[in-house]
């Protein structure tokens, strides 16, 4: 009897380690993962490829680190934040150097065998980073989000010129969501980001641009010191974006140009630049209510779809599983978005809840770009589709975070009674 106690309370205490792991946020990415080994066996079932076990063995290496970085306190992240701001820089300074080459693009270093894609895990390093950083702040001022915003801008600018649009532009998310979350006034953050929409508005409708940057004219008045002085700089530099990105367009090539607006009417270019677009709508389109059935769809067997089970994997979910695997599939992305909000605002400090958000951004931002590239909705950029999208390097990142994001779950103060 007292050797029975004895091998219960050893059990309790083993899984007491993860007791207050959010096991719903754990089971949904394994889900994800899961389902994702299925739909890239489909997409390659006439191919010979094996990508979607591997695709399995890759999550199941995540879940392994996730499951013991939850055990460890995330707290102490914060004395290694400029160790780990630094080795996220220099590795992605070494693909410069010794990178290898795909696609027309340097971004994978090639280390026994293995393709390893340092600007995914850099995504990680720098939410870990500006974490340290902004929780440290009280009253954030103009000069502090300056100073933050140099800090990942070296990060920023080295996978930028790899080049990598897309993961550039998810490092731009997490940076502004983070600093939103980390109380810097959210005018400033709308002047920052306002150049890249004038730009856009102005290319779109003139009077559109001008009544914008008059409207960030006032943000600027109304968020910035000396108001007289900065909200006028402020409607002067956007109308100056406006005028600037008519030049800066001009100055691109054709190609270049073709696939920034290409998502608007692929049409022009069939063959070339709207190809996936295209395709990846025809399927989608063809799997109506419930999909043609798994395996069955036309696009998706025959091979229609370039790299379909990377960037375009939700095409295979539209088109063999139809309206009701697309919504299934985004209704578990939205639950796991709630519960990274809940633990967010239930983590016993700034510095957990800072990195949550900073999942949460990366995660979020993607879901949207991706999706939104194979309905037409955006650009084909290059960002993966989290735990659906086959990529070691990107799958093992994702579970990293969520491996740091339950840690702050897992260390919450409990409450004794």
């Amino acid at each position: 009897m007292f050797q029975k106690i004895r091998l219960v309370n050893r059990r309790s205490s083993l899984f007491y380690a993860w007791a207050e792991v959010d096991w719903w946020l754990m089971v949904s990415c394994i889900s994800l993962t899961l389902f994702a080994g299925i739909m890239i066996r489909s997409v390659e079932l006439n191919q010979g490829l094996t990508d979607w076990w591997q695709h399995w063995v890759t999550g199941a290496v995540g879940l392994i680190l996730a499951l013991i970085f939850s055990r460890c306190r995330y707290e102490r992240l914060v004395k290694w934040k400029w160790v780990i701001y630094g080795v996220t820089n220099l590795s992605l300074i070494a693909v410069q150097i010794i990178g290898t080459t795909a696609l027309g693009a340097q971004r994978w270093i090639n280390i026994a065998g293995f393709h390893v894609q340092p600007s995914e895990f850099a995504k990680v390093g720098i939410i870990i980073t500006l974490a340290a950083l902004l929780q440290e702040l009280r009253s954030p001022n103009l000069g502090d989000m300056i100073r933050i915003l140099a800090i990942a801008a070296v990060p920023w600018g080295l996978v930028f010129i790899e080049p990598n649009l897309g993961t550039s532009l998810v490092f731009g998310a997490i940076t502004v969501g983070m600093m939103y979350w980390g109380n810097i006034h959210p005018g400033w953050l709308i002047l920052l980001v306002s150049p890249v929409i004038t730009a856009i508005v102005f290319n779109v409708s003139l009077p559109a641009g001008i009544v914008w940057a008059i409207l960030m004219g006032f943000v600027g008045w109304w968020s910035l010191p000396l108001r007289w002085l900065t909200g006028p700089l402020a409607l002067l530099a956007n109308l100056g974006a406006g005028q600037l990105s008519h030049i800066l367009w001009n100055v691109l090539q054709d190609y270049q140009k073709q696939r920034l607006i290409g998502f608007l009417n692929p049409e022009q270019d069939p063959l070339g630049s709207g190809y996936h677009l295209i395709q990846s709508r025809i399927a989608i389109g063809s799997g109506q209510l419930y999909g043609r059935g798994l395996y069955q769809g036309t696009q998706t067997q025959l091979n229609f779809i370039p790299e379909q089970h990377t960037d375009f994997i939700f095409s295979a979910v539209g088109e063999e599983l139809g309206f009701i695997g697309c919504i299934a599939v985004l209704a578990l992305f939205w639950f796991i978005c709630l519960r990274l909000v809940i633990i967010a605002q239930t983590a016993k400090d700034s510095f957990g809840s800072l990195i949550v958000i900073g999942v949460l951004c990366m995660l979020l931002f993607q879901v949207f770009v991706n999706i939104g590239m194979n309905i037409g909705l955006a650009p084909v950029t290059g960002i993966p589709l989290p735990f659906l999208s086959y990529g070691r390097s990107a799958l093992l990142s994702n579970w990293i975070a969520i491996g740091i994001v339950q840690s702050v779950a897992n260390h919450r103060q409990r409450i004794k009674f």
